[in-house]
């Protein structure tokens, strides 16, 4: 016989909230550390399009204006390396 079959009801369900807890908290975690990449690289692609947009002097909307600007052309122009592969 296992160990886990030889507890009683009320130590198999305090095993099993802990299981549950601890499985709730890596969830978290990796939610938190998906997070925490997605804004890193939010602020190195900004930090990108600044630099060889020269665009430092522009706020938000005129950053989207410049950006629509560009958008189809570069859609269309995308060299294959560079799109998404699906």
């Amino acid at each position: 016989m296992s160990y886990y079959h030889r507890l009683n009801t009320d130590e198999k369900l305090k095993k099993l909230d802990g299981m549950i807890e601890r499985s709730k908290i890596k969830k978290m975690k990796m939610k938190e550390k998906e997070r925490k990449e997605r804004t890193r690289r939010l602020i190195q692609k900004g930090a990108l399009l600044e630099k060889y947009f020269d665009s430092y002097h522009l706020d938000v909307e005129e950053t989207e204006e410049l950006l629509k600007i560009f958008s189809e052309y570069v859609k269309h122009n995308t060299p294959q390396k560079f799109k998404e592969q699906k």
